[in-house]
């Protein structure tokens, strides 16, 4: 759904970063590990959360509730 506050496996903060990563690579203007990098996300569990990350937002909130 979203990105998850903090890293699942080590727990350092990573949301703050998701936006600024959406910029940086939307229609691939930079690089992954480039933009991962000037980010500062280093461990490979945080990196994880960033390559994995499925945005299903616009599409849950197509549901009603009931």
């Amino acid at each position: 759904m979203i990105i998850p506050i903090r890293c699942w496996s080590c727990g350092k903060p990573i949301a703050h970063l998701w936006e600024d990563f959406l910029l940086k690579t939307n229609n691939r203007k930079q690089n992954i590990k480039e933009t991962l990098d000037e980010l500062g996300v280093e461990r490979y569990c945080c990196r994880a959360q960033f390559l994995g990350h499925v945005d299903l937002m616009d599409t849950v909130s197509a549901f009603k509730k009931f």
